[in-house]
C-alpha cells in the first residue's frame, strides 16, 4: 500500500496549513501597513478627508492585497505539496490539437 503524500499524509497537511497561516498572517500586516499608508498618502495630497473616505480607502487597499496574498498562497500551497501532481488530467488525452 502506498504511504501518503503530500496535503493526504495528516502531519505533512498540519505542517503546509500552518505555514500558509504564518504567512499570510505577516501578509495581513504588510497589507494593513499598506493601507495605513495609502490613507497617510491622500491626506498629505488632498489635505483633510471624510472618515468614510479614508476607511473605504483602507479598506479596498487591505481587502485587495489580501485576497492576492490568499489566492497567491493557495496556489504555492498547492504546487508545493504535490496536491497538483496528484490530479488526474482527463480531459488532454481527448483534446484534438489539429493535424
Amino acid at each position: 500500500m502506498d504511504t501518503p503524500h503530500g496535503l493526504d499524509d495528516p502531519d505533512y497537511a498540519a505542517f503546509a496549513w500552518a505555514r500558509y497561516r504564518r504567512i499570510l498572517g505577516g501578509m495581513a500586516l504588510a497589507a494593513l501597513a499598506v493601507a495605513i499608508l495609502a490613507v497617510l498618502i491622500l491626506w498629505h495630497w488632498l489635505g483633510w478627508i471624510n472618515f468614510t473616505v479614508a476607511f473605504a480607502t483602507a479598506l479596498g487597499v487591505f481587502c485587495t492585497m489580501l485576497l492576492g496574498a490568499a489566492l497567491m498562497g493557495l496556489m504555492f500551497l498547492s504546487s508545493g505539496t504535490g496536491h497538483d501532481e496528484q490530479v488526474e488530467d482527463r480531459i488532454s488525452p481527448e483534446i484534438d490539437i489539429g493535424d
